[in-house]
């Protein structure tokens, strides 16, 4: 066991060398709408939302909400890592349906403004898929255990795990005010194995958590 071990630890130390065990953080993507406004957030402890704009809306003045269909984002800045077109389809197809099915547990989603309307437009900038066989061995082997340890109670990235990037803009549809606005990296706890099970599972469940805390935001 012990040789094992060390040989498993050995084994993550150089795959994470050679080929990063987690992502960049997000930056203030160029192509953005809201670049200019966004300011990096000194409250965030997580960094999870490095930069964000609040304008200090009121958000019990909403009750219904746009949600805009998700862009993939092209700029050069962007922070995919070695994912198919298709991946980044599937992923944006995904954060389109969490996002909505979310929102409506708050918000009457509708198709166009009126007063006490929300648009929220929703830009998918970056991604990385699980890696195969090293994302689950380093969740379930000893070494790696350890690891995602340490890494789940700093709230960080687990080894070999899928994440996603994005950004939110939030908009009075009306008058195309911006509101609110943020760049983020979302990513499973480092102890939930299960996300560490297929290609794109640990970035969907990044989603579900980025939807949820939208969510909490706006009530």
């Amino acid at each position: 066991m012990k040789i094992f071990s060390k040989a498993s630890v050995s084994l993550l130390a150089a795959s994470c060398a050679l080929a990063s065990c987690t992502t960049a953080d997000p930056t203030v993507y160029a192509g953005l709408a809201s670049a200019q406004h966004l300011k990096a957030d000194p409250s965030d402890k997580s960094g999870r939302v490095p930069y964000r704009y609040n304008s200090g809306a009121n958000w019990k003045q909403y009750d219904k909400v746009m949600i805009d269909p998700v862009t993939v984002y092209r700029g050069q800045d962007n922070q995919f890592v070695k994912i198919s077109e298709q991946d980044k389809a599937a992923l944006a197809s995904y954060m389109q349906s969490q996002f909505t099915q979310k929102l409506r547990t708050r918000f009457s989603v509708v198709n166009s403004p009126s007063p006490g309307t929300l648009r929220i437009h929703l830009t998918l900038t970056g991604a990385k898929t699980t890696t195969p066989v090293l994302g689950p061995f380093s969740h379930l082997d000893v070494g790696g255990g350890v690891y995602n340890a340490v890494q789940a109670a700093r709230d960080k990235e687990g080894s070999m795990t899928g994440s996603v990037a994005y950004a939110v803009e939030i908009f009075d549809a009306t008058s195309n005010t911006l509101l609110s606005a943020y760049v983020t990296k979302q990513y499973p706890n480092a102890m939930n194995v299960g996300a560490s099970f297929g290609a794109l599972k640990a970035s969907q469940v990044a989603i579900d958590k980025g939807a949820d805390a939208l969510l909490a935001q706006l009530r």
